[in-house]
């Protein structure tokens, strides 16, 4: 399929909502390279979910360095070259910051993130996966996780809540927001092909996707 208007795609949404395994098998179908964020290399975030507290800080700080590094890389490296499909956006980065941090803390995290949100590409096209609380609570228990035993449900709630606030009033790229209360693009090939249709086809600077029951 032809994606030659954008060049470089973002998967986005709250934990849970499949962002990562969907940008991997989307860079899969359209033989693009796939930017994965890497939580595992993050020492503090597990002990971020079980002592949010004391760990917010260097957890984000870790995040905000690590995906920095990540789309300086990409930019440095002409990404124009071949088609890149990316699970995070930098730009909702600070949404976990407004969340987790004490307001001291955030007026820190903030300083630094301005001074490096601009090595930042702007993606050709953002993927905002959307569900319910309640969806996104049983995905998360489901996949058994050990590291995300600790995130509570009350967390997961203001996340969702968050992400629902940002994607409202975003506006850098073109976005395209799918519920995936009914549509499945990771587990059933039909879905995956009715969604990549649908990023073909779009022509408006913001859309909405959905399937029905």
């Amino acid at each position: 399929m032809n994606i030659e208007r954008f060049r470089y795609i973002v998967v986005e949404g709250p934990i849970g909502a499949g962002k990562t395994t969907l940008a991997r098998k989307i860079a899969d179908g359209l033989g693009a390279q796939a930017l994965l964020e890497m939580p595992e290399d993050n020492p503090f975030l597990e002990k971020f979910y079980r002592d949010a507290e004391r760990y917010a800080l260097p957890t984000q700080l870790f995040f905000l360095f690590q995906r920095v590094n990540q789309l300086r890389d990409l930019k440095q490296a002409d990404m124009f070259n071949a088609p890149v499909v990316s699970d995070f956006l930098l730009d909702k980065d600070p949404l976990f910051a407004s969340l987790t941090l004490a307001d001291d803390e955030l007026h820190l995290y903030r300083q630094l993130y301005e001074q490096l949100r601009p090595q930042a590409p702007v993606p050709d096209l953002v993927i905002y996966l959307q569900a319910q609380p309640e969806t996104l609570v049983e995905r998360v228990q489901k996949r058994g996780i050990a590291m995300e035993s600790g995130i509570s449900e009350d967390y997961l709630y203001r996340l969702c809540e968050s992400y629902s606030r940002f994607f409202y009033h975003y506006e850098d790229a073109p976005l395209l927001i799918v519920n995936t209360e009914h549509l499945n693009p990771i587990a059933r090939d039909e879905d995956f092909n009715l969604l990549l249709n649908r990023v073909h086809n779009m022509r408006g600077k913001r859309e909405f996707f959905s399937r029905g029951e």
